[in-house]
């Protein structure tokens, strides 16, 4: 078979259909009808009313740190168990991500070490300026819990959704819980733009300057004129066509890899040591990756030993995300906690998860993984 990759784009005929009517419109640079509608139809999925289409999720992340007034010196909290651009976009405005250990029922950001965090800040009277939270792998945070924490001590939340589209908490869509929502459409997420991002926000005056700011802040003038440093971060029109056809099909991308997810608990749930990614009780996570961890103890093979024999099959498997703590380029960074993310770090892979991936495809992978399990236990 082909190589089986681990989250691949997954196009239809009308994203084909959309784009090539941006391109024969001749809306080919940055912003144009197709974008405004994106925005437009994006806003009803997430149930938030501003949303700013952006050209990455990084970018998304960048702006909403800028207009929340983070800057050099202060601080973030951030979870650690996420990528890399969640802490990046940190740098950028000049202050210093602290990051945040998860906990075992979701694996995103722990509650209880958020809590204790700021109640010691509290204590040397500097607070955070900002908290970004991450929804894992597809799967919300426990908002119920955080944003109660947050708003006593009067701190913005940035709520990362790049991996989250589609998902729900308590019946209401991620990305609506913070001041500010970030989305991804990079290739390898639930529905992509290949690439691009957005930062949405129940405040239109914040979606506003996001817009402002995207489009190098430009002054209402007739000449070029600049009164404030702004970013050429806005998404193409052509982008936002295939995004458009993206968005329609969206409940069926969510439905196939949590498919996925379903089939891989079945097959492999039973082995010694083996573990999945919770799906917590508050919400329907998106599976956007399957993730399982590996008790090398009890199952007799390590996390390591499964991914090189999927990988010798060509199919691509990968550890899970390296905690921010433990990357070399944060290591003065302060950790609140930290042994859960590394823990996972250390034992978890992500299965392919992609919402294109063949039956057949899936019987492979498990049946390797099964191989690995049935070799380890042969005298």
């Amino acid at each position: 078979m082909p190589r089986v990759y681990l989250s691949p784009p997954h196009m239809g005929a009308r994203e084909r259909e959309l784009l090539i009517e941006a391109f024969d419109s001749n809306w080919i640079a940055p912003l144009g009808p197709h974008v405004d509608e994106f925005e437009r139809e994006l806003a009803g999925v997430v149930g938030v009313p501003n949303v700013c289409a952006l050209s990455s999720g990084t970018a998304a992340l960048h702006l909403a740190l800028v207009l929340l007034g983070v800057g050099a010196g202060d601080e973030v909290l951030v979870s650690t168990l996420t990528f890399a651009a969640t802490a990046n976009a940190v740098t950028y405005v000049g202050a210093r991500p602290t990051f945040v250990d998860s906990e075992l029922a979701s694996w995103n950001m722990c509650p209880d070490r958020l809590a204790e965090v700021l109640e010691e800040r509290k204590r040397t009277g500097v607070l955070p300026k900002a908290i970004i939270v991450v929804d894992l792998y597809g799967q919300c945070a426990d908002y119920a819990r955080i944003v109660p924490i947050a708003e006593r001590y009067g701190i913005p939340i940035i709520e990362d959704a790049a991996e989250a589209l589609g998902a729900t908490y308590r019946g209401r869509p991620a990305g609506s819980f913070g001041t500010f929502g970030v989305f991804s459409f990079n290739g390898n997420k639930i529905i992509t733009t290949s690439g691009g991002g957005a930062l949405v926000s129940a405040r239109k005056g914040l979606a506003e300057r996001a817009r402002f700011l995207a489009t190098q802040a430009r002054d209402p003038a007739p000449h070029y004129q600049h009164s404030t440093i702004g970013f050429n971060y806005r998404l193409s029109n052509l982008l936002a066509a295939v995004g458009r056809g993206q968005l329609e099909v969206l409940r069926d991308r969510v439905a196939a890899r949590r498919a996925n997810n379903a089939f891989y608990r079945e097959a492999l749930g039973g082995l010694p040591g083996v573990a999945f990614l919770p799906e917590a009780t508050w919400g329907e996570s998106t599976c956007w990756l399957t993730c399982i961890t590996v008790d090398e103890r009890a199952a007799g093979v390590s996390r390591e030993t499964l991914r090189l024999a999927l990988v010798d099959a060509d199919i691509e498997a990968r550890p899970l995300w390296k905690p921010m703590h433990l990357q070399p380029v944060f290591a003065s960074c302060e950790v609140i906690g930290g042994s859960v993310a590394a823990g996972l770090f250390e034992s978890g892979l992500c299965l392919p998860s992609g919402s294109s991936l063949r039956p057949e495809e899936r019987v492979e992978i498990a049946d390797i993984v099964r191989g690995c399990f049935a070799s380890s236990r042969r005298p």
